[in-house]
């Protein structure tokens, strides 16, 4: 999303992260001018997914574009509250899918009783909107909060090329030759 609104090319964007940039925008924002359906509400389980929503905040920008009379690449006038009203959303689905997550855990006896504790961490935990959604679920249900601080919530893919060096110190399931390896692209 913050490719497609161009956040490169905003003042105050231009050297952030596009989460980073969806962030700060959502801060000023008003997330109430612009609706987003919340995306897998037919399904009773605890998956994610992000595509649809995805898709809605595509053609809504291409539409605020027809309407400011703007280019793909320029700024829209609605920009941070095209950011909040997102954020919203995504906040919104983590926190129901998250809920049904835990209330599965506990009808099967997955987690304790007592002192029963909700994780989180990646990039997507470096933003405190969505943090703080997760903090309120957590408290409301009698669950601790753990959260790295947000300089720890990198991106996924850095966490993953972590655990590759040191498995690679650690000499565990290294391949020290790629001859007769397969693989394909996507």
């Amino acid at each position: 999303v913050a490719r497609r609104l161009s956040l490169r090319k905003h003042p105050e964007c231009h050297s952030m992260a596009g989460g980073k940039a969806i962030e700060h925008l959502a801060q000023t924002g008003n997330q109430e001018l612009l609706t987003f359906p919340l995306p897998m509400q037919q399904y009773r389980n605890c998956d994610f997914s992000f595509s649809g929503l995805q898709n809605l905040v595509y053609y809504a920008i291409v539409q605020k574009e027809k309407e400011e009379g703007i280019q793909e690449g320029e700024i829209l006038s609605c920009v941070k509250d095209v950011a909040a009203a997102v954020q919203h959303a995504v906040t919104v689905h983590i926190i129901q899918r998250t809920y049904r997550a835990m209330l599965f855990c506990i009808k099967h006896s997955i987690l304790p009783s007592k002192n029963a504790t909700l994780v989180v961490s990646g990039g997507v935990a470096s933003n405190q909107y969505i943090r703080k959604g997760l903090k309120n679920l957590a408290d409301v249900n009698d669950f601790a909060l753990l959260c790295p601080p947000p300089r720890l919530c990198t991106d996924n893919g850095v966490m993953i090329a972590w655990n590759g060096i040191e498995r690679l110190r650690a000499g565990l399931g290294v391949l020290h030759s790629t001859a007769g390896i397969r693989y394909e692209p996507r």
